[in-house]
């Protein structure tokens, strides 16, 4: 008895002691206060209490800084933060930060030991890019747009010092120029982003032409990481053979990352490339290889890789190559292949596109097993534009599944599978036949119940319980990590791809694949047992028919933040309209959505439902046949307070698409200062200039598909 009341006494002692947040120690409240965005830190956290105040302005928060994803911060409050940063900040990022003037921009010249600045993204005309650079003299990482007013002999001489001592450069180059790498004549890092348009917006062709010259001047002598991601064209990669003619006469003794990515039709055969497989394997330092298919042929690729024990290896649409690809990585061509983390085989089949596929053309499980125990640290696997046709027999080493071989990647956390990949074969010939013969059925809009065609219904999760998705428990069970997976169908060719040529010159004819048809509701809600995933892209699905295992996605999978749907079913109806609203409800975390489907109704129901995604930041809707509500649209924007990217393209009236831009626009951008809103009719000859390939800022990097998995981390799509 004694003892008992004790207990209650010391519980009455401690409620009567209230322990605020000002009593957690200096550390503890440091940790909490580097998750805060820094304009609220400096604006509102620093005003609490004298204590606060001197733990914002601590060293280990205004050190590292960055502001690109600082939407709701207007110029007023990034002056202030700037004249704050003066002091202590060395790196400091501004990627993306379009919705800034360019003087607000000029600030950064006050921040004087800044080493590190990103200004990717930011107007600023070259006047302004000149002063900056002259009053940073320790600044040694650059990252900029290389824009059409820009002009190297319009630099200071105390610019140009200061380029002389940068060991790291990236350029975006919005125009055909060397940009400032003539002048860096230490660089140890090199990343371009070539992004030039072969025709003006006033429809004028672009060529590649630079000044006499200039062709011999960029300094690769201390090179060790060469990367270029191109834009389709021409003048691009005409751009690329200028920028690399030096490595016709030597290649970097120092070089360790090369990475080249050329998306379209592959450019004519780079005569260095034997120099440069050469050159690679004679340090045995290799850390990342990624090149077109025909600059490399299997003897170079086996020199560059022997002795190397790389962290990427990119060999996207390189059928010729993937018999060496795995010879050396299984056989000790490799010499560490446990270091290997990131993995890009897209389209490694021999042959891509012949309608009866051997089985020499697909995947082989036996030998993804293996590829999974000799490099067991793989975190990106790309699979894409692959085949395998599973059909109930077991593989060589035992097992029956692709899926049962990938689940042996442990520490998998990207992933993007052919969907062909999910069947196992079990009644999948009738699947088929079932899908075919719904899909006739839907020509017509009557909505009468029909044989054999199965209607959405709450709460009926049950019916998707099946033996057909074993495959999908293993894979479920062996990658508990997984937090990013694409699945996309052989047929799909998206209304707006970003790479537009690559994506309609790659692409199968729809339904070539029979395979790919029979994925269907049952595996999208076994999906639902990778309960970490945070992005999923689904495309090109014409088997899913109500959309029941997107309702269990979403149930299951609560940490979806980016979700990428198009295509889903037959195109010549949206029958999964009720249980995407639904699952949309279940998707609370959810930051960025993308609906493409060529029947969409984004009407009140849809934005009601839209609306329960209270931390939504993006959103892109596309639809040839679909229409709009106005006025839902503005409610469902005054609901979801974060959204600051609004990309619709629908079937409806030029004037009324105007109308609705320009309404979201005067009553939300004064709260919103990075809002974009681009409201237009999907019509291919009318787009507007922010598809017709002017360069797309950060914030619309979701408008646009394109597979992002096993890319190295500077490569990833923006």
């Amino acid at each position: 008895m004694e003892r008992n009341l004790q207990a209650v006494c010391d519980r009455n002692a401690m409620s009567s002691t209230s322990v605020g947040m000002s009593d957690l120690s200096d550390e503890i409240l440091l940790c909490i206060l580097r998750h805060l965005p820094l304009s609220d830190l400096l604006m509102n956290v620093a005003q609490v209490s004298d204590k606060f105040r001197t733990l914002c302005h601590d060293k280990s928060l205004l050190t590292n800084v960055s502001l690109s994803e600082d939407y709701m911060a207007n110029n007023s409050v990034i002056r202030n933060v700037l004249k704050h940063l003066t002091k202590h900040v060395q790196s400091l990022s501004l990627n993306g930060c379009y919705w800034l003037t360019s003087a607000t921009v000029e600030l950064l010249s006050g921040c004087r030991g800044v080493t590190h600045l990103d200004v990717t993204g930011c107007r600023l005309s070259p006047p302004r890019l000149s002063r900056i650079l002259s009053s940073l003299p320790q600044l040694r990482s650059l990252a900029f747009d290389v824009r059409g007013d820009f002009s190297l002999p319009a630099l200071t001489s105390d610019a140009v010092d200061s380029l002389s001592r940068l060991s790291e450069l990236r350029q975006t180059l919005l125009t055909p120029s060397y940009g400032v790498v003539p002048c860096c004549a230490q660089l140890r890092k090199l990343m371009l982003q070539f992004d030039v348009s072969d025709v003006t917006r006033e429809g004028v062709g672009v060529s590649c032409q630079l000044m006499v010259g200039q062709s011999s001047v960029p300094h690769y002598q201390q090179l060790e990481e060469f990367t270029a991601r191109l834009a389709p064209g021409e003048v691009n990669q005409t751009l690329l053979l200028l920028y690399l003619a030096v490595f016709s006469i030597s290649v970097p003794r120092n070089l360790r990352v090369f990475l080249v990515s050329i998306p379209g039709p592959s450019p004519a055969r780079w005569p260095a490339a034997p120099s440069l497989a050469q050159s690679l394997s004679q340090r045995g330092d290799l850390e990342a290889l990624q090149l077109p298919r025909t600059w490399l042929d299997s003897p170079s690729l086996k020199k560059a890789l022997e002795g190397n024990s790389p962290w990427h290896l990119s060999f996207s649409r390189c059928p010729a190559l993937w018999p060496q690809v795995f010879k050396s990585l299984l056989e000790g061509g490799v010499t560490d292949p446990t270091r290997l983390i990131s993995l890009n085989l897209s389209g490694i089949n021999q042959v891509l596109y012949a309608e009866s596929r051997s089985v020499e053309d697909h995947l082989d499980p036996w030998t993804v097993g293996r590829l999974a125990l000799c490099c067991p640290s793989i975190e990106r696997l790309n699979l894409m534009h692959t085949h395998y046709h599973h059909k109930n027999s077991p593989g060589q080493d035992g097992q029956a599944h692709l899926c049962a071989s990938l689940a042996k990647f442990r520490h998998l956390r990207s992933l993007t599978l052919p969907a062909c990949a999910l069947p196992d074969g079990i009644n999948q010939q009738a699947q088929i036949s079932a899908n075919q013969k719904s899909s006739s059925s839907f020509v017509g809009f009557t909505k009468s119940a029909r044989v054999g065609l199965q209607y959405y219904r709450p709460d009926s999760d049950s019916s998707l319980l099946s033996d057909s998705t074993s495959a999908l428990a293993q894979l479920s069970a062996g990658c508990p990590l997984l937090e990013t997976l694409e699945l996309i169908g052989p047929g799909f060719v998206s209304a707006l791809p970003r790479l537009e040529p690559c994506s309609r010159g790659r692409g199968e004819p729809r339904g070539m694949c029979a395979w790919a048809q029979a994925v269907n509701d049952t595996h999208l809600a076994a999906l639902g047992g990778l309960s970490r995933l945070r992005r999923v892209t689904l495309a090109g699905l014409p088997g899913v028919r109500t959309g029941t295992g997107l309702v269990q996605l979403a149930k299951l999978c609560t940490d979806l933040r980016v979700l990428s749907l198009a295509n889903l079913g037959p195109l010549s109806i949206m029958n999964c309209a009720p249980a995407l609203r639904d699952a949309l409800k279940l998707c609370t975390l959810l930051e960025e959505l993308r609906l493409e489907q060529p029947f969409l109704n984004a009407n009140a129901s849809f934005f009601e439902a839209l609306s329960c995604c209270t931390r939504l930041q993006r959103l892109c809707l596309i639809s040839r046949r679909g229409t709009f509500d106005p006025s839902a649209a503005e409610t469902f924007m005054e609901r979801c307070p974060h959204v600051i990217m609004c990309h619709m393209f629908m079937d409806n009236t030029l004037v009324a698409c105007r109308t609705l831009e320009r309404a979201l626009l005067d009553r939300f951008s004064e709260d919103r200062p990075a809002l974009s809103v681009v409201i237009y009719p999907l019509q291919h000859e009318d787009l507007p200039p922010v598809i017709r390939g002017i360069p797309l800022t950060l914030l619309d990097r979701i408008t646009l598909f394109q597979s992002h998995v096993a890319q190295p981390p500077h490569l990833s799509p923006l």
